[in-house]
């Protein structure tokens, strides 16, 4: 795309520099079928000029652009060179420290060393009372719960069922802001949800000076951080209310009527009224039913077609730039890996603590493991982009078989 094919196009008035226009992200990125719907444009434009589109679930304007640059300067698919919000770290653990009492983040610049990234803590954790369809070890719901008994925080931005008959099993953005709530919001969802347009809280009732937490995937944590970054009116967005990021370790999303109506429901004929629960593990999709038959499990990479074609762009499985990264990866079936890089973070997880199991983590190696894999599949979309003849020299197979295998085995044995 030629750098400024928009504004060439236009009536011939000149443009200051530097100037991107909506257009040209739509160009470059949701047009190009790259954009992976974490809806930092929508929060980013300063007048509002950007909403979700009903029928596409992507983002279009919606009145006129200012040309402001922002949505291209933030979108973690655009200009935004995510890996510099990556607090940095060293083999010998050194990390930057936060202030909790600071809404804003400071960049400071990766690369991180190999291994897990800025790590404060990291632990295998599992909710001390489990409510009923919560995912792996009921961390998240647990941390969400214990924070809102604790009045830290005043609610947090989730994923909940659309409610639609129409839409089984598709997730949507909510603020959680009672225990209730976030229940209701346990489990996982397999789509992404324009989950930062949801932080326009005119609608919702919060106190003046809201906290809220918000949980997501490590794009959708980017481009909390970026905005974050820069003091400046966020339009009706609440940035500023986000006082904790917990990213999902995450390789990739998926279109939700490609993943759950064409392959789950028209392909393999699952009855989605009585799914109990989607998950992608060690490799595989499991879908069960609530009577506990297993209706799928089947290699993720059956599923591959359905995938955003933007998360192969991503090498942040590991949501680095989170105050708590938080995934089944690394622990035993049952619990959930906890990774706490901030001193916000580790202030969150003692305050919940009360309500939470918590031991070593269980294989730290597996983590790292997925987490270059995640690399060199980004490295090799990012090369056939410019070359499509190039290679895609990655033995996912043989990945997953040595994650899943030998040595998950090796470790159940062990303990």
């Amino acid at each position: 795309m030629k750098r400024y094919r928009v504004r060439e196009e236009m009536n011939g008035v000149e443009e200051p520099p530097g100037k991107v226009w909506f257009w040209e992200l739509a160009a470059g990125v949701i047009d190009a079928d790259r954009c992976v719907q974490c809806g930092t444009c929508v929060a980013a434009c300063p007048s509002n000029s950007i909403g979700v589109n009903p029928d596409t679930g992507l983002p279009e304007l919606v009145k006129m652009c200012t040309g402001c640059s922002l949505c291209w300067d933030f979108c973690p698919r655009g200009g935004l060179r995510y890996e510099a919000l990556w607090p940095p770290s060293s083999a010998d653990g050194d990390v930057v420290r936060s202030d909790p009492s600071d809404p804003y983040w400071k960049i400071t610049g990766g690369p991180p060393a190999e291994g897990l990234g800025a790590v404060l803590e990291a632990y295998a954790v599992r909710a001390a009372s489990r409510p009923d369809g919560v995912q792996d070890g009921g961390a998240v719901s647990a941390l969400l719960i214990g924070l809102l008994a604790a009045g830290e925080i005043d609610g947090a931005l989730v994923a909940k069922p659309s409610g639609d008959p129409e839409e089984p099993w598709k997730g949507v953005p909510t603020i959680a802001r009672s225990p209730e709530e976030v229940i209701a919001a346990a489990g996982s969802f397999y789509n992404q949800t324009m989950a930062l347009a949801a932080l326009d809280l005119s609608k919702v009732r919060l106190p003046p000076n809201p906290r809220l937490a918000v949980v997501g995937t490590p794009c959708e944590v980017q481009g909390i951080r970026a905005m974050q970054s820069r003091r400046w009116w966020t339009g009706a967005h609440r940035i500023d209310a986000v006082v904790l990021t917990i990213a999902l370790l995450c390789t990739k999303s998926f279109d939700y009527e490609g993943l759950v109506l064409r392959e789950l429901r028209d392909r393999r004929g699952i009855d989605l009224d009585r799914v109990d629960k989607i998950d992608v593990i060690r490799g595989r999709m499991i879908v069960e039913y609530r009577d506990g038959q297993v209706a799928v499990d089947e290699p993720v990479k059956n599923f591959h077609g359905t995938a955003l074609k933007g998360c192969d762009e991503c090498d942040d499985f590991l949501g680095r730039s989170a105050d708590i990264s938080m995934g089944s990866v690394g622990s035993l079936d049952g619990w959930t890996s906890v990774i706490i890089r901030t001193d916000r973070g580790l202030q969150a997880f003692e305050k919940a603590r009360a309500k939470l199991d918590v031991r070593a983590l269980d294989d730290p190696a597996a983590l790292i493991r997925l987490d270059r894999l995640d690399k060199k599949v980004a490295f090799a979309s990012l090369s056939r982009r410019f070359d499509p003849d190039a290679p895609l020299f990655i033995d996912y197979e043989d990945h997953v078989r040595d994650y899943a295998g030998t040595d998950r085995q090796a470790l159940v044995r062990v303990r």
